[in-house]
């Protein structure tokens, strides 16, 4: 037995007969692809708005979700909206250093936040990229010291803050999606419109499913029956359970969607592809 016990010490070592090393390499590559592409997009500075018309003051257009909202925008670029479409007007001297004038720096980094410490994710990219085991009774990377509980997780409470600006993009890709439906003003519908009108579907189905969330309102009472406040929460404690019981799924339907709709909007921006639409 001591043996035994000594042999799942060792890196890799497991009794399991199955192909465990499968999800762990499956989570490895998506992760990878989504880091690679978001990274060049958010690079790139152009080609992450589409109106389709020249008219371009105009409310309405396809705005990619990497890149919303605008809050500086640069003029001279291609494919973004007019400089009055942006918070804060004009792209400042002092952000110079920004690569491409890319207003996505500023936006990207509050949804990553919020999944990096997310804690499916955590599990994820524990096992696919540390190995701290990569799976259930598998031996990871052996380690001396743990810390976990006095270091790393203390970085990792950052969830439940960085939750309430994940709810806050929820409804700004909502607004984007309504918009996705106008061009010009005048109201339609295009591939494009379904597309950023699915994203925030699933990014709020993400997102409410969330841990930290379900804890907010309801987990964290003792006792459901106690009041007739608690039994409201226990209602909406259990709508949200619902959404938790399913987080896995949601949240790579809701990275792999955000992904497709940015490349959506940059292959019609370009002139790539054709928007299937009304207007036309």
């Amino acid at each position: 037995m001591s043996q035994i016990i000594a042999e799942k010490k060792e890196f890799l070592s497991t009794l399991r007969e199955d192909k465990w090393w499968i999800g762990p390499l499956l989570v490895l590559l998506g992760l990878l692809s989504f880091i690679a592409y978001s990274t060049w997009a958010a690079w790139q500075g152009e080609y992450f708005w589409w109106s389709g018309t020249v008219n371009t003051e105009g409310f309405g257009g396809y705005l990619s979700p990497f890149y919303s909202p605008p809050l500086f925008l640069k003029e001279g670029m291609n494919g973004i909206p007019p400089i009055s479409h942006a918070l804060f007007g004009a792209w400042p001297d002092w952000l110079w250093w920004l690569p491409g004038y890319s207003p996505a720096w500023l936006i990207l980094v509050f949804p990553l936040s919020f999944r990096f410490t997310c804690y499916y994710y955590r599990k994820a990219y524990y096992r696919a990229f540390a190995f701290t085991p990569p799976a259930c009774a598998v031996g990871g990377i052996p380690q001396k010291d743990y810390k976990g509980e006095t270091g790393l997780l203390l970085f990792q409470n950052v969830h439940r803050y960085a939750m309430y600006f994940a709810i806050i993009f929820i409804f700004i890709l909502s607004y984007d999606a309504v918009m996705a439906f106008f061009r010009n003003g005048e109201f339609g519908v295009g591939v494009g419109s379904i597309v950023l009108l699915i994203n925030p579907l699933l990014l709020g189905a993400y997102t409410f499913g969330c841990h930290s969330f379900r804890h907010l309102i309801g987990g964290k009472m003792d006792c459901f029956s106690c009041s007739h406040s608690a039994e409201h929460a226990h209602s909406r404690w259990k709508i949200v359970t619902f959404l938790n019981r399913r987080h896995q799924i949601f949240a790579w339907l809701s990275l792999v969607w955000v992904l497709l709709s940015d490349v959506y909007v940059r292959l019609v921006s370009m002139g790539v592809i054709t928007d299937l639409n009304t207007w036309v």
